[in-house]
């Protein structure tokens, strides 16, 4: 392959290990804690007085705000974000979030009731609904109910999201939850952000809160005053929020660990070199992205970098793009489609996009993604912004068992076992038998004491 201006990461199957490679790669990106940037560690010098390790600066301010409560709240938000708050400031009052609404581009507006009703469509038709299945005398059932209470995490250092807001809370009230918690960081692109506002209040949600971070989860989790505790906490955050979910996880539920935005792209002679450059550097400019372009013409790969060259000179965020691509990118030349299709199934991305001629040929062979994308015309963006699953995806490979946000993520299901008498007879033999085995002789008295009094099988 030819080479190039930018420095991204090459890899050839026929000549390289592709697989150290790309396990190097995700090691980089994978959410483990153990790399942090100067800047971050001067940060942790200057609130804790010493250098600490992200892992260990998140179970301190988790185990603070546990048992000193809204006190370590106000503490981490002064010391961290440099923000003064107070129990009647932490929270966004009802008539700030109507001004913002009232304020909001109509424009704004109308898009975020269609985006809206996108999401609702989609979510509404995966909901998962009760199962019953009849035996003799007696039936089986599988019901499903909303938790009661969950907590929306929104990003807000370095943009403002609200298509975060539509992709998490919209679901959430699909799959029915009463109640709703968003936090965003104290800042102009969090809960600052007259769009983040506006668009809470478009979803009728009153309850947001000026508060970022490991101290915003561990709120969440453990509940401090004036803000209950919920059942799950949800919605992408940086390395702090998402060790910070790790750090409270089992005390309440959570949706995912993230890391870093990715996307795999697979091309072939049909794929515009243009669509591809600009899919890659769509990941890339959240800095850091990662972006793995995976061809098996050599050609095609070599225009495709050649309009990222292009593509990087032109657009306002193509100095942050070409860092992520230098840093966290690849190109790879795959041997054939069929080994393509391997290497991303292997790297399981948050995104892939399968922009060939045969794409949903492709798709049947690649088990493992977050989300799939198919075809020229089907960018990751429609799926980041209006079409109708969640952005909250699996990131770092966690794909291979975990899957993006939906709205039975807000459900909890219960089995439902009622048997009469008949019923009660037809399994009796078989529990009496396990239970002998296992020395659990109340478990098997609880049957045959009924079955004593019930009427022999007919």
């Amino acid at each position: 392959m030819a080479s190039n201006g930018l420095q991204i990461q090459r890899i050839d199957t026929s000549r390289d290990n592709a697989r150290q490679g790309i396990a190097e790669l995700r090691e980089r990106l994978s959410p483990q804690g153990n790399v942090v940037s100067e800047a971050g560690r001067q940060k942790t010098i200057e609130v804790f007085g010493e250098e600490l390790s992200p892992i260990e600066v998140v179970d301190r301010i988790c185990r603070d705000v546990q048992t000193r409560g809204f006190d370590a709240v106000l503490d981490y938000a002064r010391r961290i974000d440099g923000v003064e708050l107070t129990a009647e400031t932490i929270r966004v009052p009802e008539a700030e979030l109507r001004a913002a609404y009232d304020a909001a581009d109509p424009a704004f507006l109308v898009s975020i009731r269609r985006v809206r009703e996108n999401i609702a469509e989609f979510q509404d038709a995966i909901l998962h609904r009760d199962v019953r299945v009849d035996r003799p005398d007696g039936y089986l059932m599988q019901r499903y109910r909303p938790i009661r209470r969950a907590g929306l995490c929104v990003p807000g250092g370095a943009a403002a999201y609200p298509s975060t807001v539509l992709m998490t809370a919209v679901p959430a009230q699909v799959a029915g939850v009463k109640e709703l918690a968003v936090v965003a960081p104290p800042t102009p692109f969090g809960a600052y952000n007259p769009d983040i506002l506006a668009v809470c209040h478009e979803l009728g949600i009153s309850e947001v809160y000026r508060l970022g971070g490991a101290q915003a989860v561990a709120a969440l989790a453990y509940g401090v005053d004036g803000i209950s505790p919920v059942d799950k906490i949800v919605g992408p955050g940086n390395l702090f929020v998402t060790l910070a979910k790790k750090h409270v996880y089992g005390e309440v539920d959570i949706d995912s660990l993230a890391g870093p935005s990715e996307v795999v792209v697979i091309v072939d002679s049909s794929t515009e070199p243009e669509f591809t450059a600009a899919d890659l550097i769509a990941q890339a400019e959240h800095a850091p992205g990662a972006s793995v372009l995976i061809g098996w013409e050599a050609e095609v790969l070599d225009a495709a970098v050649a309009a990222l060259e292009t593509m990087l000179g032109e657009l306002e965020r193509g100095d942050l793009a070409r860092q992520s691509l230098e840093q966290f990118g690849a190109v790879i030349l795959a041997r054939d489609a069929d080994e393509a299709c391997a290497l991303a199934s292997e790297i399981a991305a948050e995104h892939l996009h399968i922009a060939t001629e045969d794409a949903e040929r492709l798709a049947e062979k690649i088990p493992y993604a977050g989300a799939i994308f198919l075809g020229n015309y089907t960018p990751v963006a429609l799926g980041d912004y209006a079409a109708g699953p969640s952005h909250v995806l699996p990131t770092s490979g966690t794909a291979r068992f975990a899957s993006g946000l939906s709205a039975n993520n807000f459900l909890r299901a219960n089995s439902m076992i009622h048997f009469g008498p008949e019923g009660l007879q037809r399994l009796a033999r078989d529990v009496r038998m396990l239970a002998t085995k296992e020395g659990l002789t109340a478990h098997r008295e609880s049957v045959d004491v009924r079955s004593r009094r019930a009427p022999p099988n007919p």
